[in-house]
């Protein structure tokens, strides 16, 4: 009987809504622009829940950059998961909302703003024992 042949590692997103590019500096969120009305939603749509409409809707490039729409600051996590740390709702630029974690300042209230500026970036986070490498997005301030 032939030997399978292991399928070289791959990189993959973490998330279905984030597109890898050929660098870690091409990668972004894809998403959904509502046809009837505009709304811009993270990842694939089947209603809108602004017009309450069941489509069409346009894959969009969303955009890397946003505001600060809510936070918590998380002291107790599960292990392995370094606490504090602070997770967020991010408000993007021309639309759409991401749930994420704001790194590159310290997880402290008075570090912190509402509508505060933030960019996205991405890494790898991970390697399965197959040697799948992979990546998320997080935010950092502007």
């Amino acid at each position: 009987m032939a030997e399978a042949t292991a399928a070289a590692p791959e990189l993959r997103p973490l998330v279905p809504h984030l597109t890898l590019g050929e660098t870690r500096e091409q990668d972004y969120l894809n998403g959904s622009v509502c046809k009837n009305c505009g709304t811009r939603y993270v990842g694939p749509r089947l209603f809108c829940g602004k017009c309450s409409s069941d489509g069409p809707f346009e894959k969009v490039q969303l955009a890397s950059t946003g505001e600060l729409y809510v936070f918590t600051i998380i002291h107790q996590a599960t292990p392995y998961v370094q606490a504090p740390y602070i997770a967020a709702i991010i408000d993007l630029d021309g639309g759409g909302s991401v749930n994420t974690n704001i790194v590159g300042v310290e997880p402290k209230p008075e570090n912190l703003k509402f509508g505060m500026k933030v960019k996205m970036f991405t890494e790898k986070v991970s390697e399965d024992r197959e040697g799948n490498s992979y990546v998320a997005y997080r935010f950092t301030p502007a």
